[in-house]
């Protein structure tokens, strides 16, 4: 039985784009050990895999706080900060199972040293857009960087702890094998990327027969969600303006997911047309719904485009690829953006009428899920994947030194 080991952040937004991949290969007959904070341990043995632990110091910053660094290298920190942790408790909980593989998510890319050390094939997972530049730009742009005394001072730190971990160059470049689990449509500048290495399979959806229910009350004509998603979810004043914004509108319900920093008594009286929830099915309520209003994050504008269901973007992080996918919903025709300062009830309530009103709309939806249903989904990742094995099929490398 091969063994594969995935590692991921402890963050909705990654992970659960990769469950169902996971799915696959541990029915395709792979043994697939998964490691991840303790919090996440359910959702991934459902998956099937065998949850393996580490204790990740992003865990608070990645649910719900609202304290992220506001500038670059401060960003950068936390991340090498978490990897400086992380990577002893891998080799530890690792110890002689070595994998024959490593799978790891984008937010936690330092764990190729651990593929590189074990001499194993390494696949990337991207839930979000891929770099568009190549190898030679990329080191050009990094070196130039490198003369920035805060970033120089980050550098070392980075360098250090690589050689410290056999690494002997301070920069890794782009993985040899990444696989994109968003749709081409969301990459920006799709034709810049290196097709050789990197492959956009799309949305990796699986069967929804034991997914968590939801049902629509009676005389709801139309369903709108709000949510901003796991981290971004404390902001009490714009869940205020949705209520004012759409708790009137004949016909409509409206799911308003606040998630569990944000207490409902804080939004005021709520009309019996608003249903508050710090967390809901989200692909359940999609898939009944007329309209989404979104932070504008990866996972939640693909789920909404694979349902066709059309989009509002609120950003809330300039620093994230949230801005870039709500310019892309307006590109592609199936969405409005709000910039948050912007996002009052009386701006929020017109685009909402407008875009539910717009006869190209669901014509423009059908087309681009048709074209994410196109791209392979599931299968052709684990297809991907089982290919990376191809030359280690004869023998495990569990026994590497």
């Amino acid at each position: 039985m091969t063994h594969l080991c995935m590692v991921n952040l402890p963050s909705h937004g990654h992970v659960l784009p990769s469950l169902e991949v996971i799915r696959e290969l541990v029915g395709r007959g792979h043994r697939v050990s998964y490691a991840n904070d303790p919090a996440f341990a359910d959702v991934i043995t459902a998956a099937g895999a065998d949850f393996v632990p580490y204790r990740s110091t992003l865990l608070s910053y990645l649910d719900g706080r609202t304290d992220w660094p506001s500038d670059e290298i401060a960003h950068r920190d936390l991340f090498l900060d978490d990897a400086i942790a992380m990577i002893p408790q891998l080799r530890t909980a690792f110890g002689r199972d070595r994998p024959d593989l490593v799978l790891y998510d984008q937010g936690v890319g330092a764990v190729r040293v651990l593929a590189e050390h074990w001499r194993v094939p390494h696949v990337m997972f991207s839930p979000n857009s891929v770099p568009d530049r190549g190898d030679d730009e990329l080191l050009r742009e990094f070196e130039q960087r490198r003369r920035s005394p805060r970033f120089s001072v980050h550098y070392e730190r980075w360098a250090e702890w690589l050689r410290d971990n056999g690494i002997p160059s301070g920069y890794l470049g782009r993985p040899a094998r990444e696989l994109a689990l968003i749709p081409r449509v969301l990459q920006p500048n799709p034709d810049r990327v290196d097709a050789r290495r990197t492959t956009f399979v799309g949305p990796c959806f699986g069967s929804r027969s034991t997914a968590p229910a939801w049902q629509a009350p009676a005389g709801a004509e139309r369903v709108l969600l709000v949510s901003l998603g796991s981290t971004f979810t404390s902001q009490p004043g714009f869940y205020r303006e949705c209520v004012t914004a759409f708790g009137d509108l004949p016909g409509w319900h409206v799911v308003l997911q606040v998630g569990k920093h944000v207490d409902p008594a804080a939004l005021g009286e709520l009309p019996g047309t608003v249903e508050v929830r710090d967390w809901v099915p989200q692909m359940a309520v999609l898939e009944k719904a007329a309209a989404f209003v979104t932070h504008g994050g990866m996972g939640g504008c693909v789920e909404a485009l694979f349902h066709g269901v059309p989009m509002i973007a609120v950003p809330q992080d300039p620093h994230t690829d949230q801005p870039d996918n709500a310019d892309a919903l307006v590109r592609l025709g199936v969405g409005r953006r709000i910039d948050p300062g912007d996002a009052t009830a009386a701006v929020l309530r017109q685009n909402l009428l407008e875009l539910v009103g717009a006869p190209e709309v669901p014509a423009r939806l059908a087309q681009v899920r048709r074209e994410l249903m196109a791209e392979g989904g599931t299968g052709r990742a684990a297809d991907l994947i089982e290919a990376e094995l191809s030359g280690v099929r004869g023998g495990s490398a569990s026994a590497a030194p």
